[in-house]
């Protein structure tokens, strides 16, 4: 059909821990979904598959992107660009783990690297009887040694000793790499898995134990190969968690300026970190004080402590909280956390009505399909009732698309107004002292609208409006929208 119904899998160290939604008839699909994975300390790879759904029989694998922990690692930054898609080939996925212990004894000149390779388990069948004949191949400072071959088995055992005489001079940079291959007698050796170790991690402590078998990493090249490309941004951030108490320091000296309110302000934990959190970041620190200081049964002086010092700062209330400030990031990510039931209760039987419906809408001319017939029998939507078949003219496609986006916006609009009594108390709370401190910033009767624009601005541009133009990412559907239904959402949504 030229076209695929795409998804992603995550998966960690051959685990599948995430998947995300099917972007249905695209070849250039956009996910936008964002994963935080908690993983173990001494995890070795993530990979992610993209495979297109199939409703009739099994979902056919597209390809795969490979990262290594140390490849991730190597980028205190991230990973962020296209990475080409390998091919996956099931003979060729990777499986099992090897033992090894990797040395550089303290007494002898020239250095010399002592790897003795001892076994390995639970590898990959690769021939036909379900066994494989094993080798390992170690290299290092451009010197490539091999074991010799077991015959038929996936657990070999080797017990030898390879040994490198390693340059004088600083280590970093250098690394040994083992590889196991299953050899062929004709044909080319069939891949089985690799590892890598830093010789400067291995010069400080000698390493010894299990280790997993990766597949090959994946390049940032050549990102218009056949198979496509996958643009990812990956950061690993490792965190070491401690009791509660050790936090307590931390949490007074945030809260100081909420509990102590006579304190100047400008010389405050959370006016500094107001000022030196950059817009990258703004968000996932807004996240943390939001939760920091529920926690705390704090959050309203919290929203009223920043957005307090931002109406100071504003001069032009058509400006009032249009950036993304730490202010305006609070207040949305507080309605996240507080307000999502309440959203859900609100926005989803609409939004699962125009998903279930799939009807044809579109204003811009550029974009009509007027060459194709369509039929929308006598549906009530709201409180209009169309009936038209066969070709319309732009004028009765636009005509027709409005009615549809009136009777689905004042479904919204009649659900908003409505739920008045369901909102969360924090939110009514929150947005009731919001207002006092625009009035009292911007008291003139010119200005008089402002208290209103200000509660709306968060309302409806933060937390209703995107929730409409993309369900998935606030849990209103379990996938994407498909193109049609996605541009009545985005529509819905200016």
């Amino acid at each position: 059909s030229g076209s695929s119904d795409p998804y992603c899998v995550i998966k960690v160290d051959n685990e599948v821990v995430a998947r995300t939604a099917t972007v249905w008839k695209s070849l250039n699909p956009f996910w936008g979904e964002e994963y935080n994975l908690r993983l173990t300390h001494g995890f070795h790879s993530l990979a992610v598959y993209v495979l297109d759904e199939d409703t009739i029989g099994q979902d056919d694998v597209i390809g795969k992107v490979s990262l290594s922990r140390q490849q991730i690692l190597a980028e205190p930054r991230g990973i962020d660009g296209w990475l080409s898609l390998a091919p996956v080939d099931p003979d060729e996925e990777v499986q099992g783990e090897i033992h090894l212990e990797l040395q550089v004894p303290e007494r002898g000149h020239p250095r010399v690297l002592r790897c003795h390779l001892i076994e390995a388990r639970d590898l990959a069948p690769r021939d036909l009887l379900g066994t494989s004949d094993p080798f390992a191949r170690v290299s290092c400072c451009g010197h490539t040694l091999e074991t010799a071959v077991i015959k038929k088995t996936r657990f070999p055992r080797w017990d030898e000793v390879l040994e490198f005489e390693l340059p004088e001079g600083e280590l970093r940079g250098h690394v040994l790499s083992v590889e196991l291959w299953d050899w062929d007698i004709v044909g080319k050796n069939d891949f089985l898995g690799w590892v890598e170790f830093p010789l400067e991690a291995i010069f400080t402590d000698p390493t010894k134990g299990w280790f997993q078998l990766l597949p090959f990493p994946s390049t940032t090249e050549d990102h218009r190969g056949q198979l496509g490309a996958l643009r990812l941004a990956v950061r690993l951030v490792e965190d070491r968690v401690l009791p509660p108490h050790y936090y307590q320091p931390l949490i007074q000296l945030l809260t100081e300026p909420i509990r102590s309110p006579g304190q100047p302000p400008a010389g405050t934990a959370l006016a500094i970190l107001e000022e030196v959190t950059s817009g990258e970041s703004r968000q996932d620190v807004a996240t943390k004080l939001v939760k920091i200081f529920l926690g705390q049964g704090l959050a309203m002086p919290l929203l009223d402590y920043l957005t307090t010092r931002e109406l100071a700062r504003t001069t032009d209330p058509n400006t009032l909280f249009r950036s993304n400030s730490l202010a305006s990031k609070s207040v949305e990510q507080f309605m996240k956390v507080v307000g999502l039931p309440y959203l859900h209760e609100v926005l989803k039987p609409v939004v699962n009505r125009i998903f279930e419906e799939k009807k044809y809408v579109e204003l811009d001319p550029g974009k009509m399909e007027l060459s194709h017939s369509r039929r929308v029998a006598g549906g009530c939507l709201g409180r209009t009732q169309i009936s038209f078949k066969g070709s319309l003219s732009e004028v009765q496609m636009q005509e027709s698309s409005l009615e549809l986006l009136k009777g689905y916006l004042g479904d919204i609009v009649d659900a908003i107004v409505g739920s008045v009594e369901k909102c969360p108390l924090l939110m009514r709370v929150a947005f009731k002292q919001l207002r006092r401190r625009v009035e009292e910033r911007f008291p003139s009767a010119q200005h008089k609208e402002v208290r209103y624009f200000s509660i709306s601005g968060f309302l409806f541009l933060r937390f209703f409006a995107p929730a409409v133009l993309t369900p998935k990412l606030f849990s209103l559907r379990e996938q994407h929208a498909d193109p049609r239904t996605g541009r009545t959402l985005l529509l819905l949504a200016k």
